[in-house]
């Protein structure tokens, strides 16, 4: 028996060895074997050491101060930089003096005439009450000023994205040189753009607008190009064999057949730029992000939510429309003449108003929320802040939070030896994706240190992974309950579509009238942000397992959570990942945000460095967010090799 056991585990031993992921663990721990000791012999503190530290804050002030002072007077801001900052100021505010010259009632029958020309009359008639209520707020000309930024920012990100989609989706080449450009794009938080335009623009509108164009452009670059590869190769051999040249079938074929995925790419590229653009009030683009960001500064939550309704209903018009318009694509097409009504109407509407001298929002019509919600913030925090008998107030739980999972966590990275933090990552980088991906993940941390900025950005880490923590258990419980029944999923839908379609900016208002400021308020905005899509993608892959697997498995008498156990969750694995990435990926660009909230770390930095002119330390704690993004997406995302043999 003893001799058999033997057997059975020589010849299970190389089965085991053949596993890529014990072949990986076995050659990390033997490179650990080696370095670790000289590592520990060299540098016996666990801290960064300073040796490996190069002082970026210099050289970045330096350039920073060049920049400052030869920007009135080199050849390439006075020629190049200066014309393209007028250009875009002329552009925003002759949007903005034609909303005004239309009045309210214009942009408000000119709005609801398009909803119903693109998606019919109840969209037109929810549209129309969206504008009438960002009126009835007080906040109507906060609005035509975010408008007008919007107007212009997504003009030039949807024909910069085209452009970009275009090159890629004709050429192989520029499709692999824009590739990771475009990943790595994606996955940086809205913060991280900010500091290099103000350093070339300076504080005020060119700023935030070009700031946007770089945040909002990458998706659609990314959907045109998926598009254009994407296109019926049946239908183009039809048309390249009527002799067609290669401009003809570009635009008879290949940008018809793509109409849908430009449309999201639309929709897409809206969104985020309506996100970026409040979040550039921080920079000077004025509007509704510019009252949002005064109230949270005085921790005014009745002004900062009469601000962010507004941007809500403008968030959930926009895309309304424009997921609107992709979906009747295929449909009958209405007569052009539409149009022409939509005008006419509008034009009816503005003639009016104007002739009536009612271009501005009467002040008679203005319904103040300021006292009624900060009242209620008050009793909120005199009978929920705290005190509340057995489960404590809120300001207990974010106390709690901070003491008993913040601060263990950051401690706990902080005493860990930083070559350890940097096998760990290359552990989990290689485990599920490739060695490249590994390299990238490790540089990307030691860059942190190289530039100084280890303990912030660990304090930056220890959020995110507590958030991460919060928003998997949530989201994974309600995606899986929202799968399995119709009901609740029908309950769910339309909450996930206001909140995923809410910009980042707003989610600090709730949190801080909760929780007041500190590290656990902004990790609950991070964790509201990214919930929608965790529970989405959850729900939408255990929704999309084979029914035959399922099936097969009832057959054979198995109960609902073996199902679940042993063939959904195992099938939806990739699903599962890509749930886990977007998750670290939305929570870390809110956790950034939340310094302004007093969240500390990275994010305070950048605040810091904004606010006061200290573009060097915002550079560097900016460059330290670009580091910690890469990083945690090449961590949590598998290579489209892994993730097909996972599947």
């Amino acid at each position: 028996m003893a001799a058999i056991t033997a057997t059975a585990r020589k010849a299970s031993a190389p089965g085991v060895l053949t596993r890529p992921a014990v072949r990986k663990l076995l050659a990390l721990a033997l490179v650990a074997a080696v370095l670790v000791p000289l590592a520990t012999a060299r540098w016996a503190s666990g801290s960064w050491p300073e040796a490996l530290t190069v002082d970026a804050s210099g050289p970045l002030a330096g350039a920073s101060d060049w920049i400052i002072d030869n920007r009135d007077s080199h050849p390439l801001f006075l020629y190049f930089f200066g014309h393209v900052s007028n250009v875009v100021v002329v552009t925003v505010r002759a949007v903005y003096l034609a909303l005004l010259a239309v009045g309210w009632a214009g942009v408000t029958a000119l709005a609801g005439l398009v909803a119903w020309r693109v998606a019919g009359i109840r969209l037109a008639l929810g549209t129309a009450v969206a504008f009438l209520a960002c009126g009835l707020l007080g906040m109507w000309v906060p609005t035509m000023q975010t408008l007008a930024l919007m107007v212009v920012a997504v003009t030039a990100s949807v024909v910069v994205g085209a452009l970009l989609g275009l090159a890629a989706g004709l050429s192989d080449r520029m499709d692999r040189v824009l590739r990771p450009v475009l990943d790595t794009m994606q996955v940086l938080p809205a913060f991280a753009y900010l500091l290099p335009v103000v350093l070339i623009f300076g504080i005020g509108v060119p700023a935030a607008v070009l700031a946007t164009v770089v945040y909002a452009a990458p998706p659609m670059a990314r959907l045109t190009a998926l598009g254009l590869r994407g296109a019926d190769k049946e239908v183009l051999e039809a048309v390249e064999s009527l002799g067609t040249t290669a401009r003809q079938r570009l635009l008879t074929a290949r940008i018809p057949l793509a109409r849908r995925e430009l449309l999201l790419g639309l929709n897409q590229t809206i969104m985020m730029a309506l996100s970026m653009a409040v979040i550039a009030s921080v920079i000077g683009a004025g509007g509704l992000g510019d009252r949002v960001y005064q109230a949270l500064a005085s921790v005014d939550v009745g002004a900062a939510l009469a601000a962010g309704i507004p941007i809500v209903l403008l968030a959930v018009v926009l895309d309304r429309v424009t997921g609107a318009a992709g979906a009747n694509l295929g449909q009958a097409p209405r007569p052009r003449t539409h149009w022409l009504y939509v005008v006419a109407g509008a034009a009816v509407v503005a003639v009016a108003g104007r002739l009536t001298a009612r271009l501005e929002w009467p002040d008679g019509w203005v319904v103040s929320l300021v006292e009624p919600v900060n009242r209620a913030v008050g009793w909120m925090t005199d009978h929920l802040y705290s005190g509340v008998p057995v489960i404590g107030g809120t300001a207990d739980w974010a106390a709690r939070f901070t003491t008993w999972v913040l601060d263990p966590i950051r401690d706990g990275l902080q005493w860990l030896p930083w070559w350890s933090v940097l096998l760990l990552v290359a552990t989990l980088a290689w485990l599920i994706g490739t060695w490249r991906t590994a390299l990238t993940a490790v540089l990307a941390m030691a860059a942190i240190g190289v530039l100084g900025v280890w303990n912030p950005s660990l304090d930056t880490l220890s959020q995110v992974l507590a958030a991460v923590a919060v928003t998997l258990v949530v989201g994974f419980a309600t995606g899986i309950a929202a799968a399995r029944s119709d009901r609740v999923d029908r309950l769910l839908r339309p909450v996930l579509d206001v909140f995923q379609t809410m910009p980042q900016f707003v989610y600090l208002i709730p949190v801080v009238a909760l929780f007041g400021v500190g590290r656990a308020p902004a990790v609950a905005a991070a964790v509201v942000y990214a919930l929608p899509a965790v529970v989405r993608i959850t729900a939408q892959g255990l929704r999309q397992v084979d029914p035959a697997a399922l099936e097969s498995a009832r057959s054979l008498g198995a109960t609902g959570a073996q199902q679940l156990r042993q063939v959904q969750l195992p099938l939806a694995r990739p699903a599962l990942l890509l749930a886990v990435n977007q998750g670290v990926v939305l929570v870390l660009a809110v956790v950034i945000i939340g310094g302004m909230v007093g969240g500390g770390a990275l994010g305070y930095d950048v605040v810091f460095g904004l606010a006061q002119g200290d573009l060097a330390t915002g550079l560097v704690a900016g460059a330290a967010i670009v580091c910690l993004g890469l990083m945690l997406d090449r961590v949590t995302q598998p290579t489209e090799r892994r993730a097909k043999k996972g599947a």
